[in-house]
Protein backbone atom coordinates (compact mmCIF):
# COMPACT_ATOMS: atom_id res chain seq x y z
CA UNK A 1 0.00 0.00 0.00
CA UNK A 2 1.27 3.47 -0.85
CA UNK A 3 1.95 5.49 2.36
CA UNK A 4 0.42 8.53 0.65
CA UNK A 5 -2.87 6.64 0.37
CA UNK A 6 -2.95 5.25 3.91
CA UNK A 7 -6.37 5.12 5.52
CA UNK A 8 -6.71 7.10 8.77
CA UNK A 9 -6.30 4.72 11.73
CA UNK A 10 -4.25 2.22 9.67
CA UNK A 11 -0.54 1.79 9.02
CA UNK A 12 0.79 1.50 5.43
CA UNK A 13 0.13 -2.26 5.47
CA UNK A 14 -3.56 -1.69 6.33
CA UNK A 15 -3.33 -2.72 10.00
CA UNK A 16 -5.26 -0.76 12.60
CA UNK A 17 -3.26 1.70 14.71
CA UNK A 18 -3.92 3.72 17.86
CA UNK A 19 -7.41 3.62 19.34
CA UNK A 20 -8.78 1.41 16.56
CA UNK A 21 -6.13 -1.23 17.26
CA UNK A 22 -6.73 -1.04 21.01
CA UNK A 23 -10.49 -1.42 20.57
CA UNK A 24 -10.04 -4.36 18.19
CA UNK A 25 -7.65 -6.00 20.64
CA UNK A 26 -10.06 -5.64 23.55
CA UNK A 27 -12.93 -7.01 21.45
CA UNK A 28 -10.82 -9.93 20.29
CA UNK A 29 -9.76 -10.76 23.85
CA UNK A 30 -13.39 -10.49 25.02
CA UNK A 31 -14.47 -12.84 22.23
CA UNK A 32 -11.82 -15.33 23.31
CA UNK A 33 -12.95 -15.23 26.95
CA UNK A 34 -16.61 -15.59 25.93
CA UNK A 35 -15.83 -18.48 23.59
CA UNK A 36 -13.87 -20.29 26.29
CA UNK A 37 -16.58 -19.74 28.91
CA UNK A 38 -19.32 -20.79 26.48
CA UNK A 39 -17.45 -23.97 25.62
CA UNK A 40 -17.19 -24.95 29.29
CA UNK A 41 -20.84 -24.10 30.06
CA UNK A 42 -22.27 -25.89 27.02
CA UNK A 43 -19.97 -28.83 27.72
CA UNK A 44 -21.34 -29.09 31.25
CA UNK A 45 -24.90 -29.14 29.94
CA UNK A 46 -24.11 -31.70 27.23
CA UNK A 47 -22.54 -33.88 29.93
CA UNK A 48 -25.58 -33.58 32.18
CA UNK A 49 -27.98 -34.57 29.41
CA UNK A 50 -25.70 -37.44 28.39
CA UNK A 51 -25.53 -38.71 31.99
CA UNK A 52 -29.32 -38.88 32.07
CA UNK A 53 -29.32 -40.77 28.75
CA UNK A 54 -26.82 -43.43 29.74
CA UNK A 55 -27.31 -43.89 33.48
CA UNK A 56 -30.15 -42.08 35.21
CA UNK A 57 -33.05 -42.94 32.90
CA UNK A 58 -32.01 -46.57 32.24
CA UNK A 59 -31.58 -47.04 36.00
CA UNK A 60 -34.98 -45.52 36.74
CA UNK A 61 -36.61 -47.73 34.11
CA UNK A 62 -35.75 -50.76 36.29
CA UNK A 63 -37.89 -49.43 39.16
CA UNK A 64 -41.58 -49.97 39.74
CA UNK A 65 -43.84 -47.04 38.85
CA UNK A 66 -44.16 -45.62 42.37
CA UNK A 67 -40.39 -45.68 42.96
CA UNK A 68 -39.77 -44.25 39.46
CA UNK A 69 -42.11 -41.32 40.13
CA UNK A 70 -40.65 -40.66 43.58
CA UNK A 71 -37.03 -40.79 42.37
CA UNK A 72 -37.58 -38.62 39.29
CA UNK A 73 -39.56 -36.14 41.37
CA UNK A 74 -36.59 -35.85 43.74
CA UNK A 75 -34.13 -35.38 40.86
CA UNK A 76 -36.31 -32.63 39.39
CA UNK A 77 -36.70 -30.91 42.77
CA UNK A 78 -32.93 -30.96 43.28
CA UNK A 79 -32.26 -29.49 39.83
CA UNK A 80 -35.08 -26.92 40.02
CA UNK A 81 -33.84 -25.62 43.36
CA UNK A 82 -30.20 -25.42 42.34
CA UNK A 83 -29.01 -21.92 41.51
CA UNK A 84 -25.73 -23.16 40.04
CA UNK A 85 -27.60 -25.39 37.58
CA UNK A 86 -29.95 -22.53 36.63
CA UNK A 87 -27.01 -20.20 36.07
CA UNK A 88 -25.13 -22.65 33.87
CA UNK A 89 -28.31 -23.57 31.96
CA UNK A 90 -29.06 -19.93 31.02
CA UNK A 91 -25.53 -18.50 30.85
CA UNK A 92 -24.57 -21.15 28.29
CA UNK A 93 -26.89 -19.45 25.81
CA UNK A 94 -26.08 -15.86 26.81
CA UNK A 95 -22.30 -16.25 26.62
CA UNK A 96 -22.51 -18.17 23.34
CA UNK A 97 -24.69 -15.50 21.73
CA UNK A 98 -22.42 -12.76 23.11
CA UNK A 99 -19.35 -14.55 21.71
CA UNK A 100 -20.98 -14.65 18.28
CA UNK A 101 -21.88 -10.97 18.44
CA UNK A 102 -18.45 -9.82 19.66
CA UNK A 103 -16.71 -11.97 17.05
CA UNK A 104 -18.86 -10.45 14.34
CA UNK A 105 -18.16 -6.91 15.57
CA UNK A 106 -14.40 -7.55 15.55
CA UNK A 107 -14.57 -8.71 11.94
CA UNK A 108 -14.21 -12.43 12.57
CA UNK A 109 -17.24 -13.55 10.55
CA UNK A 110 -16.35 -17.23 10.31
CA UNK A 111 -15.87 -17.45 14.09
CA UNK A 112 -19.14 -15.60 14.55
CA UNK A 113 -20.93 -18.08 12.27
CA UNK A 114 -19.68 -21.07 14.27
CA UNK A 115 -20.58 -19.43 17.58
CA UNK A 116 -23.94 -18.36 16.13
CA UNK A 117 -24.64 -21.93 15.04
CA UNK A 118 -23.81 -23.08 18.57
CA UNK A 119 -26.18 -20.48 20.01
CA UNK A 120 -29.00 -21.63 17.72
CA UNK A 121 -28.45 -25.30 18.61
CA UNK A 122 -28.38 -24.52 22.31
CA UNK A 123 -31.44 -22.27 22.02
CA UNK A 124 -33.26 -25.31 20.59
CA UNK A 125 -32.25 -27.19 23.76
CA UNK A 126 -33.88 -24.49 25.89
CA UNK A 127 -37.03 -24.48 23.76
CA UNK A 128 -37.37 -28.27 24.02
CA UNK A 129 -36.78 -28.11 27.76
CA UNK A 130 -39.45 -25.48 28.38
CA UNK A 131 -41.95 -26.84 25.84
CA UNK A 132 -41.67 -30.57 26.56
CA UNK A 133 -39.47 -31.68 29.46
CA UNK A 134 -40.61 -29.23 32.14
CA UNK A 135 -44.35 -29.82 31.49
CA UNK A 136 -43.70 -33.57 31.69
CA UNK A 137 -41.80 -33.06 34.95
CA UNK A 138 -44.81 -31.16 36.30
CA UNK A 139 -47.19 -33.98 35.29
CA UNK A 140 -44.94 -36.48 37.00
CA UNK A 141 -44.82 -34.34 40.15
CA UNK A 142 -48.63 -34.26 40.17
CA UNK A 143 -48.67 -38.05 39.85
CA UNK A 144 -46.30 -38.30 42.82
CA UNK A 145 -48.93 -36.71 45.04
CA UNK A 146 -51.97 -38.41 43.52
CA UNK A 147 -53.53 -41.63 44.71
CA UNK A 148 -53.84 -44.55 42.32
CA UNK A 149 -51.69 -46.00 39.61
CA UNK A 150 -48.92 -43.87 38.12
CA UNK A 151 -48.45 -46.27 35.19
CA UNK A 152 -50.12 -44.11 32.49
CA UNK A 153 -48.10 -41.06 33.53
CA UNK A 154 -44.86 -43.04 33.75
CA UNK A 155 -45.39 -44.62 30.33
CA UNK A 156 -46.01 -41.22 28.72
CA UNK A 157 -43.13 -39.68 30.62
CA UNK A 158 -40.62 -42.40 29.71
CA UNK A 159 -41.47 -42.39 26.03
CA UNK A 160 -41.47 -38.65 25.46
CA UNK A 161 -39.02 -37.38 28.08
CA UNK A 162 -36.30 -39.88 27.22
CA UNK A 163 -36.62 -39.18 23.48
CA UNK A 164 -36.46 -35.40 23.91
CA UNK A 165 -33.53 -35.75 26.30
CA UNK A 166 -31.60 -37.65 23.64
CA UNK A 167 -32.39 -34.76 21.29
CA UNK A 168 -31.15 -32.27 23.90
CA UNK A 169 -27.95 -34.29 24.24
CA UNK A 170 -27.40 -34.28 20.48
CA UNK A 171 -28.14 -30.56 20.11
CA UNK A 172 -25.95 -29.52 23.03
CA UNK A 173 -23.14 -31.74 21.72
CA UNK A 174 -23.54 -30.13 18.31
CA UNK A 175 -23.32 -26.72 20.00
CA UNK A 176 -20.19 -27.87 21.83
CA UNK A 177 -18.54 -29.04 18.60
CA UNK A 178 -19.36 -25.70 16.93
CA UNK A 179 -17.87 -23.83 19.88
CA UNK A 180 -14.69 -25.91 19.80
CA UNK A 181 -14.37 -25.05 16.11
CA UNK A 182 -14.89 -21.35 16.91
CA UNK A 183 -12.24 -21.51 19.66
CA UNK A 184 -9.74 -23.13 17.26
CA UNK A 185 -10.43 -20.50 14.61
CA UNK A 186 -10.11 -17.74 17.20
CA UNK A 187 -6.75 -19.15 18.27
CA UNK A 188 -5.50 -19.15 14.68
CA UNK A 189 -6.79 -15.63 14.06
CA UNK A 190 -5.10 -14.20 17.15
CA UNK A 191 -1.80 -16.08 16.69
CA UNK A 192 -0.91 -13.95 13.67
Amino acid sequence: MNPDRAVPGQDPQGRATGQAAAAAGIGTRAAGVLLGLSTVLVGLMAGLFFAFDVSVMPGLARLDDAAYVAAMDRFNAAIDGNGLFGSVFVLALLTTAAAALVSLRTGHRTIALWAGAAAVAYLAVLVITFAVNIPLNDELADAAGAAGSAAPVVDKFQGTWVTTNVLRTLLSTLALVALVRAVLLHGRATAR
